[in-house]
């Protein structure tokens, strides 16, 4: 039978806003209340901002999908990613968003992601080599070493152990934890020259990454101008045009969109794969039916293809992403006055979306908090599938890289489970909270045994 893994804490209902504001500060799901697992809509007021939570489909439909421009991206994310993200694709938007998308776009069409498999392949071949001596294992540590590595091959053409790619992982790693979702002065719409009191680690953190993805952008347009560099995404994006306008990438455009690849390709991947690592030690009899499909396939020469015939893995991932979705909230702003149920969004009003509440929402899903793959094929799953289920957000604005990230997860979960048995350390719990995507406050550790 299905069983529920471990859930954050969240806030009692009846919380006042200061009570809220002080766990906000420790932990985001630990400042959520339990109403908002059943709510179609939240209302929060305070003397410095105006938000709405929504978990309605139609109305989470209507924001990404039938109006977007009139629900642009929040200047609270950009507020607290500046420092890293500069103006990519992730932050920006109307026409300079638009621009981006159509030079971006097409590097992860179609063959492309099939061009981009091999270096996955090496990578997750090189993590089974490292890990093969099996042990005790802090699971968010290595699938971020692992999902860096198949950022850098696919990129640059680089593996993790390249000189500046270990730098920029190890500088990423420091960022990552000084780094939260949400800077609250940001959140709380406060003026500009009120400090954001980023950490000088997180700052820190920022310039280095910046600085060692600067070279790497130099590095390669000397290759592009003398005919000599890889036909990785890096090239692909850095002599792409935009079809409307003919412009490209300068350098620092293209530093800020590298910035955002990594962020987006190796964070959130990694955070859901180990998740999914988590939840196979959690339940043994689904970790021995994904072992059973996997357990015949050559992994040192699987083509793309061959992951059709991982449907029940595909099922786990995917399962994974709606309990664990890496990207817990998505921030938009009301252009314009708005009714919603019956309520007034007044223009400027911050719209929460929330993948973390919507995928547990218990009026959508059946059992929302049990890990139950074979709910995918179900006529109930495949409604909420459509309905209530955003791990890479939707419409326009859909992860470009949501393609890529499904392969990339199936893939690497299907190497380790093919080459290790998966076994939780009685004692060592992991407990969700929110950095830059959703962690383990103590890291997910687990027993990695080799299979035969």
């Amino acid at each position: 039978m299905p069983q529920t893994p471990v859930k954050p804490a969240s806030c009692p209902d009846g919380v006042g806003l200061i009570g809220r504001i002080k766990r906000f500060q420790q932990d985001m799901f630990a400042s959520q209340p339990d109403r908002l697992y059943r709510a179609w809509m939240a209302e929060t007021r305070t003397p410095f901002f105006h938000s709405y939570l929504i978990n309605q489909p139609d109305l989470i439909d209507l924001v990404l999908k039938k109006r977007p421009e009139d629900f642009p991206k929040s200047a609270v994310i950009r507020d607290t990613l500046i420092k890293l993200l500069g103006n990519s694709v992730f932050v920006t938007n109307g026409e300079v968003w638009k621009q981006q998308r159509r030079i971006i776009d097409p590097a992860f069409e179609g063959g492309r992601l099939k061009d981009a498999f091999p270096a996955m392949r090496a990578a997750g071949l090189d993590a089974v080599e490292r890990l093969a001596a099996g042990g005790e294992i802090e699971m968010e540590y290595e699938t971020a070493h692992l999902t860096a590595d198949v950022i850098f091959r696919t990129l640059f053409s680089i593996p993790i152990g390249d000189e500046t790619a270990t730098a920029v992982f190890t500088a990423f790693r420091d960022y990552q934890r000084s780094q939260p979702l949400w800077n609250l002065p940001g959140l709380l719409q406060m003026p500009k020259w009120v400090p954001r009191f980023r950490s000088n680690a997180s700052n820190r953190a920022a310039m280095k990454i910046r600085g060692l993805l600067t070279g790497l952008v130099e590095s390669r347009q000397k290759l592009i101008d003398a005919g000599t560099a890889p036909d990785d995404l890096a090239t692909k994006i850095m002599t792409a045009t935009d079809p409307e306008t003919g412009r490209k990438f300068d350098g620092p455009e293209m530093v800020d969109q590298v910035a955002i690849f990594f962020l987006a390709g190796h964070e959130t991947s990694a955070s859901a794969l180990s998740w999914a690592l988590y939840l196979l030690a959690f339940d043994e009899s689904v970790q021995n039916r994904l072992a059973a499909e996997v357990a015949g396939i050559d992994f040192s020469t699987i083509q793309f293809a061959q992951l059709k015939k991982l449907p029940f893995t595909r099922s786990v991932f995917r399962e994974t992403l709606r309990l664990y979705p890496p990207v817990p909230m998505m921030v938009r702003q009301a252009q314009r006055d708005e009714h919603f149920r019956d309520r007034d969004v007044r223009k400027g009003s911050m719209v929460i979306l929330s993948p973390w509440h919507l995928h547990r929402h218990e009026r959508l899903w059946e059992r929302p908090d049990e890990f139950d793959p074979d709910r995918w094929g179900t006529d109930a799953g495949k409604q909420c599938a459509r309905d209530a289920y955003i791990p890479f957000s939707a419409g326009p604005r859909v992860c470009t890289g949501a393609g890529f990230g499904m392969a990339e997860g199936v893939l690497l979960l299907a190497m380790l489970v093919r080459h290790f048995r998966i076994e939780a350390i009685k004692g060592k719990d992991p407990v969700p909270v929110a950095y830059l995507t959703v962690r383990s406050r103590d890291g997910i550790w687990l027993r990695l045994i080799p299979r035969d």
